[in-house]
């Protein structure tokens, strides 16, 4: 058996060093609870942008200018080392840590954000980084469009681990090249609730004969700092639940084992056993005997995309 714990608790909202010790914090009373796999929500560093739900971009172009500055400013850049502190608790704890960030790359501009999830090992090394292939809605007017370079599932001590953000986990592609890997546990940060977002996680662990980590976000109106822009406008009722959060743990049978944990914030534990996954894909191995590759064939280009390729010497 193995200890998992997502976090379900909000970010400091665009102040990137007080989240990054928030999860910090989080981390440490999650491993000393036993935890070996520690699960952070989408974009949690330094926040989801949950303004986009509520702001028109041809109405509201001076708050979203404002807020974006901010986003940006606050984003995460992996190469320059912002992420040391939390890779630093991941490699003193000795535990797995999969978190979501909203991403930039300074090397190569810096003016794009992406909404990204990494995998941190126990040594403490990003082990991947996944940038979500589509922004969902209003959210292409934040993130920039991502590629399948991280697309993978990489070896942990807890299991083989994948992870697609949100509306990725409708995209039956995606989730199959994560199949194909051999993934085991299957992990989805998330920004969506209710029993539609749930109903995924479930089917998702039917289909794909793995155990599935939703990790939800959960947000109140007090959470929302004093000196955000046009916060009186956008978060007036601090009292408001902007977002359920309802993260759940489903085994490979696609029953919950845990949670969902609904307008609470804090910290949903489960066991699991990956060893179930073996004998659950025996009955179905959506990739393996189940799969009719004489009639489909699924191609994925994992090549970096990149806008610029310098040639110098």
């Amino acid at each position: 058996m193995t200890k998992i714990a997502i976090i379900q608790r909000p970010p400091v909202l665009l102040d990137r060093s007080a989240t990054i010790a928030r999860a910090v914090q989080s981390v440490s009373e999650a491993a000393t609870a036993g935890a070996s796999l520690i699960v952070l929500p989408e974009s949690f560093i330094p926040g989801y942008p949950s303004w986009i739900w509520r702001l028109a971009a041809g109405k509201d172009g001076a708050v979203i200018g404002q807020l974006h500055t901010r986003l940006l400013a606050n984003a995460v850049d992996i190469v320059n080392g912002d992420l040391c502190q939390l890779c630093e608790a991941a490699r003193v704890h000795a535990v797995t840590i999969v978190c979501g960030i909203n991403e930039c790359d300074r090397r190569n501009g810096g003016g794009t954000l992406y909404n990204s999830v990494v995998v941190i090992g126990v040594n403490g090394a990003v082990l991947n980084r996944h940038r979500k292939l589509m922004p969902t809605n209003p959210e292409r007017m934040v993130h920039g469009f991502g590629d399948a370079s991280g697309l993978r599932a990489v070896d942990t001590p807890v299991g083989r681990v994948g992870a697609l953000i949100c509306w990725e986990n409708y995209m039956p592609l995606a989730r199959y090249a994560l199949y194909a890997q051999g993934v085991e546990i299957y992990v989805a940060p998330t920004y969506d609730t209710g029993e539609g977002w749930i109903s995924t996680m479930r089917h998702i662990a039917l289909e794909g004969r793995c155990w599935v980590l939703g990790s939800g976000t959960a947000l109140r109106g007090s959470d929302v700092p004093d000196d955000f822009p046009s916060r009186a406008q956008l978060f007036a009722d601090p009292d408001e639940w902007i977002n359920d959060g309802d993260s759940v743990v489903v085994n490979p049978q696609g029953r919950i084992v845990a949670g969902p944990l609904h307008r609470e914030a804090g910290i949903l534990y489960a066991d699991i056993d990956v060893s179930l996954v073996a004998p659950a894909r025996r009955a179905l191995d959506v990739t393996g005997h189940y799969a009719r590759p004489d009639i489909f064939d699924l191609q994925v280009r994992r090549t970096p995309a990149t806008a610029v390729r310098y040639i110098d010497g």
